[in-house]
């Protein structure tokens, strides 16, 4: 790929960041309070501008519904537009009331569905007035105990229930539907791997496709197989980036297996190649996002740091001589494909992404234009330091 092609597609990588990603929210275990975090979801849509500034591939925030709740849409869409980013993904909670203590859209009492569905469906609403296009989806529905409930007969519930938000949504969304192999449900889980959540997307409709959370697989799982598969099925919709090194999904990504991000991202940029059509529409339609919970980390550093990775991936993909990697794997020639592959992943490409800021009129160290900025002794002085944990309200 010439440098003019190369720059095109560096210009043209899209990756979101998450407005939970920016306040005092975080682990399962403590959250440590970060000076400046944000406090508020618009806040939240001005640390997200701050990283679009730097990096200039970082468009869109997402929004986690009630974290993010406001009277006025409309207004919020117009102040985030005002920033220079737009409203992305629109994410619901049913995970963390009261009621859903056996489940949400998979629990046993029917009212408490119809309080999860409904949630759903305000969540569809919020798209129209946001301008989103993307509901994702994340539930975590499950059983503790073996007999506790009838898994099939969750399953049927689950179906129905995202069959009715599928239906509900307006032309041109969809609904992006994430798996966990484990957790919080500690004996089974009813979205458990991306093979029920694909069963439940073709059964469902065609605005229903599959999200994969990097974090949410079993040790040593091959994520880019996982890939090439729902690409070539036309149903991939979306990825949750970060990593884990052992469970859950905390860590900037690319920071335990960049050769692992790398080879996900050969896998897309291979299928955005495609001379099959659906492949290559599938590919060029993926959501991606930054789904991170920064809890030792300064947040805005933090999320710069994550939407490099992914755009120092993304380039040593460019690279990749996929003729000579094609005529190596027709001859069967196993160690030279691997000798191409892995070529590409060594190219230090950071005086590439360096030049390719300075073309665009960005820094060319995202890092340190932040930290030299002032713009984290700002807002540290103007918002203080917000309570751990905050932006997380409870319903009744």
């Amino acid at each position: 790929m010439n440098t003019h092609d190369l720059f095109q597609a560096l210009g043209q990588q899209r990756i979101e960041t998450p407005s939970w990603g920016y306040g005092n929210s975080g682990t399962r275990f403590k959250t440590f309070a970060a000076p400046g975090a944000a406090r508020d979801v618009h806040e939240k849509i001005e640390d997200a501008a701050e990283v679009h500034r730097l990096t200039g591939i970082a468009p869109s925030v997402a929004l986690h519904i009630p974290w993010d709740e406001v009277e006025d849409y409309a207004e919020l869409r117009r102040f985030a537009e005002s920033r220079g980013v737009s409203i992305g993904a629109i994410n619901p909670n049913v995970f963390q009331d009261d009621p859903y203590k056996l489940g949400s859209i998979g629990n046993p009492v029917p009212n408490v569905r119809e309080r999860a569905i409904a949630h759903l469906l305000d969540c569809v609403e919020i798209m129209r007035q946001t301008g989103s296009r993307d509901l994702s989806l994340w539930f975590a529905d499950g059983t503790n105990y073996a007999g506790q409930d009838d898994l099939r007969a969750r399953k049927r519930r689950v179906r129905e229930a995202l069959q009715r938000v599928h239906d509900a949504l307006p032309d041109g969304t969809r609904m992006l539907v994430e798996y966990k192999l484990f957790e919080p449900a500690f004996y089974a889980t009813d979205l458990f791997d991306w093979g029920a959540a694909y069963a439940h997307c073709l059964a469902i409709g065609d605005k229903a496709q599959v999200l994969v959370d990097l974090g949410h697989h079993a040790q040593s799982v091959n994520i880019e197989q996982i890939v090439a598969f729902l690409l070539d099925e036309g149903r991939l919709g979306g990825f949750h980036f970060n990593a884990r090194r052992y469970a859950d999904d905390d860590l900037i990504v690319g920071t335990t297996n960049p050769f692992e991000l790398f080879c996900i991202y050969a896998e897309l940029v291979a299928a955005e190649q495609s001379s099959d059509n659906l492949t290559r529409t599938t590919a060029r339609n993926v959501a991606y996002m930054i789904d991170q919970s920064h809890n030792i980390e300064p947040k805005v550093e933090a999320m710069v740091q994550s939407v490099l990775n992914c755009q120092e991936a993304y380039a040593k993909a460019l690279l990749i001589d996929w003729e000579r990697l094609a005529a190596a794997q027709q001859a069967g020639d196993v160690l030279e494909a691997y000798r191409t592959l892995t070529d590409a992943f060594r190219t230090d490409v950071r005086p590439l992404l360096a030049e390719w800021r300075r073309s665009e009129g960005l820094p060319e160290d995202p890092i340190v234009a932040h930290r030299t900025s002032g713009y984290q002794a700002n807002v540290a002085g103007e918002r203080g330091t917000a309570a751990a944990g905050g932006g997380f309200p409870v319903k009744s």
